[in-house]
């Protein structure tokens, strides 16, 4: 217990799926986690479930007006940011062929300038501290060739790439951050229930090791989210966090 204890902790997209599971571990090891969420009531839910003082705020992550004002009500409230979870997304089911410019934007403005804008933001609140986690949630989208998936998978590769930029980059300007990102593969979410055609139909995940093919639960990502926002993960950083139960090794 109390791995982040007396950290502040920010996840974007926290009112469901695996922002709530982030949120949940976080506040759990002893973190205040400030929950944003583009809706502000799923955000009050899980903060008032986790306790631990955490702050609900709605966030649009593709307005940088309102990633300034949230880091400006953390610096007010909090005085620091110790860990940023950039996880806020959406899943566009639709190849190359079939995507829309406007589609196309709409999906990068939530994943890649959500991360980016989070991340400019964030840095110099942390820096004012002791420094920090950055946690950017990408996929195995980033990683093998999904045709369905093309936006999704293309904001996640540019996820994957500003990673490990803003992880050489506080390293050589002296900061003590780290940034790292994280590619699940099929997780059982809302999102992923959509996208599969089967909404608010939720599949039970057992315990133990996993077959192939099973999908994961949101609480496994959270262990790994947790381990890289604590101080255990120091020597970590511009890292690729593969956690998929096999998929990217697999040969076939």
């Amino acid at each position: 217990m109390g791995r982040v204890e007396g950290k502040v902790a920010l996840v974007t997209g926290g009112g469901s799926g695996l922002g709530a599971a982030d949120c949940e571990a976080l506040a759990r090891e002893g973190a205040v986690v400030v929950v944003t969420d583009v809706k502000l009531e799923p955000a009050l839910a899980v903060a008032d479930r986790i306790g631990n003082g955490a702050l609900a705020m709605a966030l649009d992550v593709a307005d940088e007006a309102q990633w300034i004002a949230v880091m400006q009500e953390i610096e007010a409230r909090f005085g620091r940011l110790d860990v940023l979870v950039n996880n806020a997304g959406v899943v566009l089911s639709a190849d190359v062929e079939e995507t829309s410019l406007e589609q196309f934007r709409w999906v990068s403005a939530i994943m890649t300038d959500g991360v980016f804008l989070g991340c400019k933001h964030a840095i110099p609140l942390m820096n004012k501290g002791s420094g920090g986690s950055i946690v950017n949630m990408s996929s195995t989208g980033a990683l093998l060739g999904y045709p369905i998936f093309f936006a999704y998978s293309a904001a996640k590769g540019a996820v994957r790439a500003m990673t490990k930029s803003v992880a050489v980059m506080c390293q050589e300007k002296g900061y003590k951050i780290r940034c790292n990102s994280v590619h699940p593969g099929s997780i059982e979410t809302p999102m992923v229930q959509t996208a599969e055609g089967r909404p608010g139909q939720t599949r039970e995940i057992p315990e133990g090791v996993l077959p192939p093919g099973t999908a994961g639960h949101p609480k496994d990502v959270a262990a790994l989210v947790l381990y890289l926002a604590s101080d255990e993960s120091r020597f970590i950083t511009g890292a690729e966090m593969v956690i998929d139960n096999g998929v990217t090794i697999r040969p076939f």
